[in-house]
């Protein structure tokens, strides 16, 4: 699979994903949320990473990279590049916590 097709993959995974968070906090799912809204995140910025020809390693907060990286970005993403890295540890500090109401 090519890098382009592989970071379209996990882009559309990453929006996927997104859907099914509503119907998890509906059913008050909130620690499925959490795992679930991590793993979006992750394949989000992989694809971002991969759409640029890098190949992200094998772990879950790939937000340094994205700063590391930011000149290669697309310039909409490149700006936000310390955002989506604080969002990506902030996710990855999050998962499997259970939140209550």
């Amino acid at each position: 699979m090519k890098n382009l097709t592989l970071a379209e993959s996990y882009l559309e995974k990453a929006r996927v994903r997104l859907k099914v968070l509503q119907l998890l906090v509906s059913e008050g799912a909130f620690s499925d949320t959490v795992r679930e809204a991590q793993e979006c995140v992750e394949l989000a910025l992989k694809g971002i990473l991969r759409f640029i020809g890098i190949e992200p390693p094998k772990q879950h907060d790939v937000g340094p990279l994205l700063v590391e990286y930011r000149d290669k970005l697309p310039h909409e993403v490149a700006e936000k590049a310390d955002q989506l890295a604080a969002i990506s540890k902030m996710a990855q500090e999050r998962k499997g916590v259970c939140f209550l109401r």
